[in-house]
């Protein structure tokens, strides 16, 4: 168990990123996929780039990992994404910024799992 003045201090430790990675082009993103592990693309919009999107496996919310949207160029067109690899297979729960549920989606082995954020 943590000391109560401990949390208080942790608490009020600045939360530090990286620099946001640079918008991908085709074929720029690798992904770790397969032998019990998948991957999940959170579509967003424009609106959302440089937001962080946290997922968790379903009910244990404190095993949360988290992608930045960014920019996918592609040959026609730009998206917007997270992306979130390798994750083990089974449900996430998927966080939105106020730490409520957005909703929950499956990761399944060896595959790509896409989710509607926006």
């Amino acid at each position: 168990m943590t000391h109560p003045d401990l949390r208080e201090h942790h608490a009020e430790l600045p939360h530090q990123h990286a620099p946001l990675p640079a918008p991908s082009h085709e074929g720029s993103v690798l992904l770790d996929i397969g032998a019990g592990t998948g991957a999940l693309v959170i579509h967003a919009s424009d609106a959302d780039d440089g937001l962080e999107i946290h997922a968790s496996p379903e009910g244990r919310p404190e095993q949360r990992t988290h992608a930045a949207v960014r920019p996918r160029h592609l040959p026609d067109r730009t998206v917007y994404a997270a992306v979130l690899t390798p994750l083990p297979v089974g449900r996430y729960t998927v966080w939105q910024r106020d730490d409520t549920p957005h909703g929950v989606v499956t990761v399944a082995d060896g595959e790509v799992s896409d989710y509607r954020w926006a």
